[in-house]
């Protein structure tokens, strides 16, 4: 079998393995594929995610890592990489990931999220605002933003402009309005009528 069409029955064996949830026979399919082309993105992405699956974080995160390097403008493989790289507890790198995805395309709203999630940690509260501000410009519907926003603005002692969003919150998710409410004890009433 010439090594194209070997390529191609690795990769639909392996599909079919992770059907069945033969995750370990699947990892074994994409490992035989990288040996016929190392650079594959299929291969390389389905690896690393199939090793976090398994609970291989070490593993999975270098093979996230080889991913990224090797296709260094895939905004999939830096904002992976950069969740891993944060749940690891690697904040400086996870920041530069994260900021690489921002380069790269500064509309994506869910790697400001990543940001300011890794700002927090590090309590950089400031820069955290203001990624979390985009993060709302550019996804104002979603609820987690808004939630962080608001408890960062409370870890700031400004209790007001927590308020502010929790009343925003209040207008298109109560539920999480009245859990920022009930967490953080603040209690936000709606906004008088403007005459």
């Amino acid at each position: 079998m010439n090594a194209t069409l070997t390529y191609y029955v690795l990769k639909l064996q392996a599909m079919v393995l992770l059907v069945f949830n033969q995750k370990t026979q699947a990892l074994a399919c994409f490992e035989q594929m990288l040996a016929l082309r190392p650079n594959d993105f299929y291969a390389l992405a389905s690896r690393a995610h199939v090793l976090a699956q398994l609970g291989e974080k070490a593993e999975a995160l270098a093979a996230q890592e080889q991913l990224a390097a090797r296709h260094a403008d895939n905004l999939a493989a830096w904002f992976n990489l950069g969740y891993m790289l944060e749940e690891a507890g690697q904040h400086a790198r996870a920041e530069e990931a994260f900021r690489r995805v921002i380069g790269i395309d500064p509309k994506m709203d869910r790697a400001w999220y990543g940001l300011a999630l890794v700002l927090i940690q590090t309590r950089r509260f400031d820069e955290a605002v203001a990624a979390l501000k985009k993060n709302t410009e550019l996804q104002p519907m979603s609820p987690f933003g808004w939630d962080q926003l608001a408890r960062v603005h409370v870890d700031r002692q400004e209790p007001d402009e927590a308020v502010k969003i929790i009343r925003h919150l209040k207008g298109f998710e109560p539920k999480v309005a009245a859990q920022l409410e009930r967490e953080t004890g603040l209690r936000a009433t709606p906004s008088a009528p403007t005459s």
